[in-house]
């Protein structure tokens, strides 16, 4: 019996718990495991990358550089891939291309080996910096392309795609299958002929949200894979992805045997089992198998992250509507496969839809920059309508986007000079300028907000605020152990504190409606009264969700047309232009940046 062993990527430390737990696993509950993973043999592990770099600043208060330097620690044997967005990197724009090198350059003197490269139109051009940078840096560049199904996406078009990933001088292909669309006969068809066309060593990624993807990965593997991604069993299936020892049963005793130690896997699985569990809130009920993504698309990080934050919203329930439209927004804009970005602007898009009662009621401004042509060339045909609905007469761009871009790192590192000592900082300010602003912030405060682990209070706090600090707390005749591990630095009558609740690391923002809560001091003052009015006139701005307040574009005395941007509010990640409603003069503004924001509130008056 020849050998054609198959190399197994573990995805656990990324894309299984993106999947199911919404990108939420710390590092804490990673480094305990790393020594058995380490000891595996897998080709590489996927621990960096994707929807991670966010979710570590945004929701787990974690650096993620350090992150990647506790790994690469922890993981001398065997190398670290991440995922790369190609010219988005890990944010939600196309950056410059002098960004894009040092963030590759960075990445790879942190410790990653393997970058997994992709663009989510599929439009190569956009992944061509990124791959030259690798492969300045001496790692493995792995072209990706995007499979999805549509009216324009046949074998000739994915292998048309794979020859031009060849002659970018990449050192393996990846068919990244986001949403489990790869059936096992079209599986055998599209790598039978990237086998014949192509000299790169193959790569099959998918999810197993329909139920199909071990079988495809097989069938995938007879007709010349030779890389596959699975994720250990207790992170596996559903949105995720294949068990790991289930494949290496199956591969066992044929040509195609990994080599694998099983016991060594299932002691490992034991250990993630109980991990998961310490994260049973962040469970989307959308987690299980389910065919619909047949005909919605959806991948497995995207509904999850979709439920979570349908869920924020108050608005769970209408998940099938979304699902619904889901399909509706992507034919509207070309058929793009939907992975990040184009997942959030799209799914961003739909909720909107459905949310506010009418399509393209409100446009994303994520749409309008995809429409303008800012993310790439669209796959199909766009809907004209649409376009002109949400970019009026605006010119249309047909070059690499980044190739309007100015060089930007110069500009951004004195941006950030004050709260980012680090080429890797200005870096995390430069994907995500308000988010990342405030944890570096946090940091260089020394706040524990800003810490992978953090323990106690700051040393400055005086008694009166750090005293208790461990409670019960019984709600609803359900008890819960609440220990205050840190608290942020006060902003006027609002405070951060970070908790475990039952174990688990939160954070909580206390507001106060008298002072000396959050100072120690106990002078009373009056209870302040929310200084916005309820929306009820046809010249009140709202929002069409909850959100953030990221910038107010006019003031007072201004003049403007109906449909011009007066707001711009941050929901799901995605920002958003808020339009006026109505013709007239500003005559009062209820919000600023920062405030968090309903849909029943007005934050501005027109008359």
């Amino acid at each position: 019996m020849t050998s054609d062993r198959v190399f197994v990527t573990e995805l656990a430390l990324r894309d299984a718990h993106q999947s199911l737990i919404a990108t939420r696993m710390r590092t804490e509950d990673m480094l305990p495991a790393c020594d058995r993973l380490d000891r595996v043999g897998f080709w590489s592990l996927e621990a960096w990358g994707g929807a991670t770099f966010d979710a570590c600043i945004r929701f787990l208060k974690e650096d993620p550089w350090q992150r990647l330097r506790c790994l690469r620690a922890a993981l001398p044997g065997t190398p670290i891939q991440m995922l790369l967005r190609g010219q988005n990197l890990l944010g939600y724009r196309h950056y410059s291309d002098d960004v894009v090198t040092a963030f590759v350059r960075r990445a790879a003197l942190n410790g990653v080996e393997v970058f997994r490269i992709f663009d989510a139109m599929n439009d190569l051009r956009n992944i061509r910096v990124s791959v030259e940078a690798v492969i300045a840096a001496g790692k493995h560049a792995q072209g990706t392309i995007c499979y999805t199904t549509s009216p324009v996406h046949t074998i000739d078009h994915f292998i048309a795609q794979a020859v031009e990933i060849e002659k970018m001088g990449c050192h393996s292909l990846c068919v990244k299958d986001m949403a489990g669309l790869l059936t096992p006969a079209r599986a055998a068809e599209l790598f039978a002929a990237l086998a014949t066309r192509v000299r790169l060593p193959l790569h099959f990624h998918s999810h197993t949200t329909a139920g199909i993807a071990n079988i495809s990965m097989y069938q995938a593997v007879e007709n010349g894979a030779r890389y596959v991604d699975t994720a250990i069993s207790p992170l596996s299936w559903g949105t995720s992805h294949s068990p790991t020892e289930s494949m290496v049963v199956a591969f066992r005793d044929t040509p195609y045997d990994t080599g694998l130690d099983l016991e060594l896997l299932q002691d490992i699985a034991g250990y993630f089992q109980d991990v998961r569990r310490k994260y049973r809130e962040f469970e989307s009920e959308h987690n299980g198998i389910d065919t619909r993504v047949q005909v919605n698309q959806v991948p497995g990080g995207m509904i999850s992250n979709l439920a979570q934050q349908l869920r924020e919203q108050g608005a769970l329930a209408r998940m099938p509507e979304v699902l619904a439209e889901i399909p509706r927004v992507r034919a509207d804009l070309g058929y793009p496969p939907l992975v990040t970005p184009t997942s959030q602007i799209i799914g961003t898009q739909a909720v909107l839809n459905v949310l506010t009662g009418r399509r393209y009621k409100s446009v994303a401004s994520e749409v309008k920059l995809y429409l303008q042509g800012r993310y790439g060339r669209a796959p199909g045909p766009v809907n004209e309508e649409v376009r002109s609905l949400a970019i009026g007469r605006d010119e249309v761009i047909s070059c690499r986007p980044a190739d309007l871009l100015k060089p930007e790192l110069d500009r951004l590192t004195a941006a950030a000079s004050a709260f980012a000592p680090s080429e890797e900082d200005v870096l995390t300010y430069a994907m995500f300028p308000e988010v990342g602003r405030a944890f570096l912030e946090s940091r260089a405060a020394g706040s524990p907000a800003a810490a992978a682990a953090p323990s106690s209070l700051p040393p400055t706090a005086s008694p009166a605020a750090v005293a208790p600090t461990e409670f019960n707390v019984t709600v609803h005749g359900e008890t819960y152990h609440l220990k205050i591990t840190g608290a942020g630095h006060r902003s006027e009558h609002r405070r951060p504190f970070y908790v475990t609740v039952d174990g688990m690391p939160e954070e909580i923002l206390v507001e106060t409606l008298t002072e000396g809560a959050l100072t120690g001091e106990a002078a009373p003052v009056a209870p302040r009264v929310s200084h916005r009015p309820k929306a009820s006139k046809a010249g009140h701005v709202t929002s069409s969700m909850p959100g953030t307040i990221v910038a107010v574009m006019v003031q007072p005395g201004d003049s403007v047309k109906a449909g011009d941007s007066v707001l711009v509010i941050e929901a799901m990640k995605m920002e958003n232009e808020v339009p006026a409603p109505v013709a007239g003069t500003v005559r009062s503004v209820y919000a600023v940046k920062g405030d968090n924001v309903n849909p029943d509130e007005a934050l501005l008056e027109i008359g």
